[in-house]
C-alpha cells in the first residue's frame, strides 16, 4: 500500500499552547495520480488540501491519508504533537550590586536552546505610582529581539529593575514575562535619593527606622526586597507607615533587606541595605556607614550594644580577617582606599555582630577636566615660542636691511684715492673655481670729491699647472691698480686698459729643505681693467 508522510513545520520538538504550526501530507510513488487529502481530527468542514495549519491547544495525534482516481487511497499516517503551557523564562543579573562604570549582564534562561527558534526581548521596569504597578520599556537594540539569550547593559548608573521574554514563529508567539530582577546602586543622584535615620546599616529588632525619599518628584513609594524562600518586593504600606515622602517602621522585626524609593516619574533611588539583629542573642551591632564612602575621606567604625552604648575592648574584622591583635574602642581609617572595601564585623566578649558591606566610591576625573591644566600649560608655551620665532624673523629682516643700507652708504662715500684692493683670507686657500671678490675704488684725478659707485667683480682662480695642490697654503700679494690718465678725466674720455698683477707664491717645505723648482716659481694672474658706466661724472672700473 502507498503510505504518506506527515511533516511538521516548523519542526520544533516542544510546542506551547497558543503556537501555530503547519502539517503537510506528502505522497511519493503514487503513479501520477491526482490526490485529495483527508485529515483527522477535523474541525468544521473537511480539509482536502495537503496542508493543515493548526493552533496548538493540547497534546493530540493528527493523521492524514490521500485519495486518488478510481477510488485509490493510501493508508493513514499519524503524527503526535506534545503541547505544554506557555513558558516563563528565568532572568538572572550579574552583578546585582553596581560598581561605578561597570556593565551588567542579563541572562534569560529556562527555555530550550536558542536553536529552537527563540528570539529574546529585554525590558526595563518602570514604576506606576497611581496603580502601584509597573510598565515595561524595551531596551535599546531589543525591538526585534536578539538571537543570544544574554544582553549587556553598559555602564548603568542607577538602581533599575529588568525583565525578559522570548518569542518565535509567524505569527509571533511570546512567552510570559520573567520575574523582575533588580540591579542595586548605592550612589544617590539628584533625581531620586534615599536616606536612613539612624544612619547605619545594622539595627536592633525593636528599634524604629525612618526612610526618606527626595528628588524631582512629589509622589513616592518605598519598596523592600527580601531574600526569603520566595523573593518578594513589598511596599511600605505592608510593613510601615507612609507619610508624604517618608516611610517609618516602628519595629523592624525581621525586616532585613534592600530598600529603595520609586518616584511617580519612573525614577529609582539609590538602594540601601538594612540588617536587623535579634535582641535575644545579646550580640552587638556594627555601626558602619549606610552610603558609600568617598576614597580619601576618613571613616570610623564602632561596636554598640542594644542600649546603643559604645563598647571598648573590641576586635574588628575585614573580610573575616582580624585587623589588629589588640582590642580597641573604634576602628578609625584616616583616608579610605578601594582596598578597604568589603565586609566588616566586630567582636566583643566573644560575641560577634553581623557583617556589613562598606562600599568605597572612587572619584574619576573627566577627560575634559584632566586635560584642562595641560591646555593651560601648552597654550602659553606655544604663544611664547611663536613670539620668539617672530622676533627672530624680525631681527633677520632688520639685519638684511642694515647690510643693504651699509652698501648704499659705501656707494655714496667720498673716494680719496683710486685703488683696487683684492682681499683674500690667508686662513684658507682658494680651491679651483672659487670666486674672489675685489673692491675697486676710483681716485679723484680732477680734484673733485664726489661720491662714486663701487663695482664688484669676480676673479676665478684657474688651475695653471697640473701638479698644483689646492690644500697647500699660499700667500696672496695685493697690488694697487692705478689708471693711466694725464690730468683730469672728462666724462666722455675712455680710459686706457690697465693691467694689475696678482702674485701667488708657494711655500717651500721646510722639513725636506728642498728649494722650489722652476716650475713651482711664482705665477702671475692678470686682470684687465675696463671702464664702466660713468656715475656722477666719474668712471667705474671693472676687474
Amino acid at each position: 500500500p502507498i503510505t504518506p508522510t506527515v511533516i511538521q513545520q516548523p519542526s520544533w520538538s516542544q510546542l506551547y499552547r497558543g503556537e501555530t504550526v503547519t502539517l503537510r501530507c506528502e505522497i511519493q510513488g503514487g503513479g501520477g495520480a491526482q490526490w485529495t487529502y483527508e485529515w483527522r481530527p477535523t474541525s468544521g468542514n473537511p480539509l482536502t488540501s495537503s496542508e493543515n495549519k493548526i493552533t496548538a491547544a493540547d497534546s493530540r495525534v493528527y493523521g492524514c491519508r490521500g485519495r486518488g482516481d478510481s477510488f485509490t487511497s493510501t493508508v493513514w499516517r499519524v503524527l503526535r504533537l506534545t503541547v505544554s503551557d506557555k513558558p516563563q523564562p528565568v532572568l538572572s543579573v550579574s552583578p546585582s550590586w553596581l560598581s561605578p562604570g561597570a556593565s551588567v549582564t542579563l541572562s534569560c534562561g529556562g527555555l530550550e536552546h536558542p536553536s529552537a527558534g527563540w528570539r529574546f526581548f529585554w525590558y526595563k521596569r518602570v514604576p506606576k505610582i497611581s496603580s502601584s504597578s509597573y510598565s515595561f520599556e524595551l531596551l535599546a537594540g531589543s525591538s526585534n529581539g536578539t538571537e543570544q539569550n544574554s544582553y549587556i547593559v553598559h555602564g548603568p548608573t542607577h538602581t533599575a529593575g529588568y525583565v525578559c521574554r522570548a518569542g518565535r514563529g509567524e505569527p509571533a508567539f511570546y512567552t510570559e514575562y520573567s520575574k523582575s530582577k533588580f540591579v542595586w546602586c548605592q550612589d544617590s543622584h539628584p533625581a531620586a535619593s534615599l536616606s536612613v535615620s539612624p544612619d547605619r546599616v545594622q539595627h536592633f529588632m525593636y528599634q524604629s527606622v525612618t526612610l526618606s525619599c527626595s528628588g524631582n518628584d512629589t509622589k513616592w513609594r518605598v519598596k523592600r526586597f527580601t531574600e526569603t524562600a520566595s523573593p518578594s518586593y513589598i511596599q511600605c504600606s505592608n510593613w510601615g507607615t507612609m507619610s508624604g515622602s517618608s516611610c517609618t517602621i516602628n519595629q523592624l522585626g525581621f525586616h532585613s533587606g534592600v530598600y529603595w524609593c520609586e518616584s511617580g516619574s519612573g525614577d529609582f533611588s539609590n538602594a540601601v541595605n538594612i540588617t536587623v539583629q535579634d535582641d535575644n542573642y545579646s550580640a552587638p551591632i556594627l555601626v558602619s556607614p549606610v552610603h558609600p564612602v568617598t576614597e580619601g575621606d576618613p571613616v570610623t567604625l564602632s561596636c554598640r550594644d542594644k542600649e546603643l552604648k559604645l563598647l571598648s575592648n573590641v576586635f574588628f574584622y575585614h573580610n573575616n580577617k582580624l585587623l589588629h591583635n589588640d582590642s580597641r574602642e573604634e576602628l578609625k581609617i584616616s583616608a579610605v582606599s578601594k582596598s578597604d572595601e568589603g565586609f566588616y564585623k566586630c567582636k566583643h566578649s566573644g560575641k560577634e555582630s553581623l557583617k556589613s558591606w562598606m562600599s568605597v566610591r572612587v572619584t574619576v576625573s573627566s577627560p575634559v577636566s584632566s586635560s584642562f591644566p595641560v591646555l593651560w600649560i601648552i597654550g602659553p608655551v606655544s604663544g611664547i615660542i611663536l613670539i620668539i620665532l617672530l622676533l627672530l624673523l624680525w631681527r633677520y629682516r632688520q639685519s638684511k636691511d642694515l647690510c643693504f643700507l651699509r652698501s648704499e652708504r659705501t656707494n655714496q662715500r667720498s673716494i680719496t684715492k683710486h685703488e683696487a684692493e683684492t682681499e683674500i683670507n690667508e686662513s684658507s686657500s682658494p680651491l679651483q673655481g672659487d670666486a674672489l671678490y675685489a673692491s675697486v675704488e676710483h681716485s679723484t684725478a680732477t680734484g673733485t670729491a664726489e661720491p662714486t659707485e663701487i663695482t664688484y667683480s669676480i676673479i676665478n682662480i684657474k688651475k695653471l699647472r697640473k701638479n698644483w695642490r689646492p690644500c697647500e697654503p699660499e700667500r696672496v700679494i695685493y697690488s694697487e691698480v692705478k689708471p693711466r690718465a694725464a690730468g683730469g678725466v672728462s666724462p666722455n674720455h675712455e680710459l686706457t686698459p690697465v693691467y694689475g698683477e696678482i702674485k701667488r707664491e708657494n711655500k717651500a717645505k721646510k722639513k725636506n729643505k728642498v728649494k722650489s723648482s722652476p716650475a713651482a716659481t711664482d705665477e702671475s694672474i692678470y686682470s684687465e681693467m675696463k671702464p664702466g658706466t660713468a656715475l656722477d661724472n666719474q668712471s667705474a672700473l671693472l676687474v
